[in-house]
């Protein structure tokens, strides 16, 4: 509902909130030229001594008004001529024309009305309203995929487009959901539907009749200070009962023209008070740091276009497109999908149209969607999910969890969990698995237990719909062969070959960066851009499912480098171990951004072993910056495959690599990484300390015998890997 609630008012009413913003981004700028261009102030200058300048420069002067940016302008009458002019109130003179310039009043007009009149401040006013609900529904759209509003400012991660979205949305969220309130408020004050106070006290019954007393010895202006004034209108001329009006920031009174007297006098009301600060907020007048803040939120609502616009395609690209859907209120069958990648949306569309042709009426939508109370007419829930990471939510169920844990269950409604992922690592079907123990908390009737897909087998699915159509009565046997990935042609370019010697065929291969232009990278098609601890999906031949690779490589070393062993009876890693320079193969990049260095200083410790140095080695070729990193690095033999031996030995020289520690286990001693770990124990004690972080790349036996290290290392210290993995300081690449 929140993701509705934000989507539809930014796609619906994208190109007037544009046009509020950019107009609103160059008014921006005229407060500030205006505090820059007018004369300086006198200071403890009088109204009275103002006054008296202005009168001498323009005998027929009306008014002086005071802008809040200090700007003084006098408006007079010379031989039935009007006139005005911005002038220096240490003379009296005019410096230049008060006429606001074409483009200022144009813009004005514009960013108010669209230049249509009243229509057009009620299309403003819908733009305003749209900005104000995409503020808010982002602000919290925030909040949810941070953790709570305690995170708020903790790193983003993601894929670029999501992550410079919401970085822009946490900066500029409160300054453009205040322009739009302001707005708001302003346009309601202009069509009178809001209360207002009294302007002007009540005219004096009686004045002195006496006139020609100078501005210079009127006592109440002489009290009132130019840089509390409004405005000041002069007695009309020849007219002995007219009086001075004067305003400033303490109120608004009458002043005899002829004995200098205070007549009358009225403080400003609630409502004015609000309707100046209102005025300010929203435009920086009088506040010029404050506009130019705001134009700077105002600039950034074409990147969240853009972007907002980007997601939105790709979550639709994303998506099969199904005809005959029905809402979730009329639906019988409510399919919910959770998906990185996009491939579990397909199993579900396959099922959504099974159901369909049974005459279900089917909703299918994203798990981050689960909303029970809308499902009025639900007879069945399906969850079809996948797991990202260690065990994390993918994109499109983020909230999921949280989501069950407050939702009642509906009496009646059973729900079905399954999970799709790859048994070959560690965390396979551990989001699915979250899923199934929520739910049976929050009391869910769940008739089936949970199912795991591996690897999107077309054979384990048309067996697990085959159980859940007898579970519902419906004959269904349902045959659905994903789609490969969309991928991208690599060129070979080198490769250095290990571990002959040991029976563990090695190599690091290069790969050349495949070219994209600016618009492929925007909507995702161009390979795009990586980091070391991306992963590279490649798709061997007669397969269509991908396997990844941890890059050891960064877009600035304009190379794309695996470290790969060839594994016994493995169809991938023999097709990639068999390329020679020149060869190709299709491959596809995927973000890993749970498993970079981030840009801190804190020591980093990094842990690896056999092809697990990859991403490690591409962390050290980065470290420009001599971050303090320090490695234990375990393999079999140190003339075998010691992997990026010289590379260490040359980024420990020149200082990206603070230490180095190895272990071999082909050697008479048979040392592995985790045992290294632990004779280094009082090292690493000293680096958690100093605030390191912990980084592990390596198969998944390693990586236990390195958490139950750290587990020991790290008890004097009372931390364990799960309390600085919740913290954000022990990560895991594991396969």
């Amino acid at each position: 509902m929140l993701r509705h609630l934000h989507r539809w008012p930014g796609l619906l009413a994208a190109v007037l909130i544009l046009a509020l913003a950019l107009s609103g981004a160059a008014l921006s700028l005229f407060p500030a030229m205006e505090r820059l261009s007018s004369p300086a102030q006198v200071g403890g200058q009088t109204v009275g001594d103002l006054a008296a300048l202005v009168l001498a420069a323009h005998p027929g002067v009306e008014q002086i008004r005071r802008s809040p940016s200090g700007k003084i302008t006098a408006y007079w009458f010379d031989a039935g001529v009007a006139g005005a002019a911005v002038v220096d109130p240490a003379t009296g003179l005019d410096v230049f024309s008060a006429d606001q310039g074409a483009v200022q009043s144009w813009l004005t007009d514009f960013h108010r009305s669209l230049l249509l009149g009243d229509s057009g401040r009620y299309a403003t006013a819908a733009g305003a309203l749209a900005l104000l609900v995409l503020a808010l529904s982002g602000a919290m759209l925030v909040a949810r995929r941070q953790g709570g509003w305690g995170r708020w400012l903790a790193p983003i991660k993601g894929p670029w487009t999501g992550r410079w979205h919401a970085e822009l949305a946490r900066v500029a969220v409160f300054g453009l959901g205040l322009t739009a309130l302001t707005a708001l408020w302003m346009t309601a004050a202009t069509f009178d539907l809001l209360p207002v106070d009294e302007a002007n006290p009540a005219m004096p019954a009686a004045v002195s009749g006496l006139t020609g007393l100078s501005p210079a010895k009127t006592a109440a202006l002489q009290d009132s200070q130019v840089a509390d004034l409004r405005d000041l209108t002069f007695p009309y001329a020849g007219d002995a009962t007219d009086v001075f009006t004067l305003t400033t920031g303490a109120g608004t009174g009458y002043v005899d023209q002829g004995t200098g007297e205070l007549l009358a006098w009225q403080a400003p009301g609630p409502w004015t008070v609000v309707g100046e600060w209102i005025y300010l907020l929203h435009t920086g007048d009088g506040a010029a740091v404050w506009g130019l803040l705001l134009g700077l939120a105002a600039l950034t609502v074409p990147v969240l276009s853009v972007t907002g616009g980007l997601i939105w395609w790709r979550n639709r690209q994303g998506r099969p497109r199904l005809a005959g859907l029905v809402a979730a209120s009329v639906a019988e069958t409510v399919i919910l999908v959770g998906s990185e990648g996009g491939t579990t949306w397909g199993f579900a569309a396959a099922l959504a149209r099974a159901l369909q042709g049974h005459g279900q009426g089917v909703h299918l939508a994203a798990l981050s969607a689960f909303a029970p109370p809308t499902y009025k007419h639900a007879k069945r829930i399906v969850v079809l999910t996948a797991t990202w990471g260690d065990g994390d939510a993918p994109t499109s169920a983020k909230g999921a969890l949280e989501r069950l844990a407050m939702a009642a269950p509906l009496a009646g409604v059973p729900l079905v969990v399954l999970g799709f992922g790859d048994r070959s690592f560690p965390a396979f079907c551990a989001f699915a698995e979250a899923v199934e123990t929520a739910a049976k908390a929050a009391g869910w009737v769940m008739p089936m237990p949970l199912d795991r897909i591996d690897r999107q087998s077309p054979q384990a699915f048309a067996r697990w719909s085959r159980t859940y159509g007898e579970m519902i009565g419906l004959p269904l046997d349902i045959t659905h062969q994903p789609l490969p990935p969309q991928s991208t042609t690599l060129r070979l370019l080198s490769r250095k070959d290990y571990g002959e010697s040991v029976q563990a065929p090695t190599a690091i291969l290069r790969f050349a960066v495949p070219r994209a232009g600016l618009w492929q990278r925007i909507v995702g098609r161009g390979f795009g851009r990586f980091q070391a601890g991306d992963l590279l999906g490649i798709v061997p031949e007669g397969d269509t499912v991908a396997r990844l690779y941890s890059l050891a490589s960064a877009q600035a070393d304009g190379v794309i480098e695996i470290v790969v062993r060839k594994h016994s009876g493995g169809l991938c890693s023999g097709q990639l171990m068999a390329l020679k320079p020149g060869d190709v193969v299709q491959g596809f990049l995927r973000p890993n951004p749970g498993f970079r260095p981030g840009a801190s200083k804190a020591p980093l410790i990094l842990i690896g072993a056999g092809t697990g140095i990859g991403p490690l080695a591409g962390f050290l070729r980065a470290n420009r910056d001599h971050r303090p990193m320090h490695l234990w690095f375990g393999a079999r033999h140190p003339q075998a495959d010691y992997l990026y031996a010289d590379d260490l030995a040359a980024w420990q020289e020149d200082g990206r690599l603070t230490s180095l520690h190895t272990a071999f286990s082909r050697t008479g001693r048979r040392h592995y990484v985790q045992d290294a770990l632990r004779k280094d124990a009082d090292s690493i004690r000293r680096l958690m300390t100093a605030g390191a972080r912990v980084m592990v790349c390596g198969g998944r036996e390693m990586a236990q015998g390195v958490r139950d290290a750290m587990t020991d290392i790290l008890l004097p210290l009372e931390l364990s890997p799960a309390v600085l993995k919740s913290g954000g300081r022990y990560a895991e690449d594991t396969y």
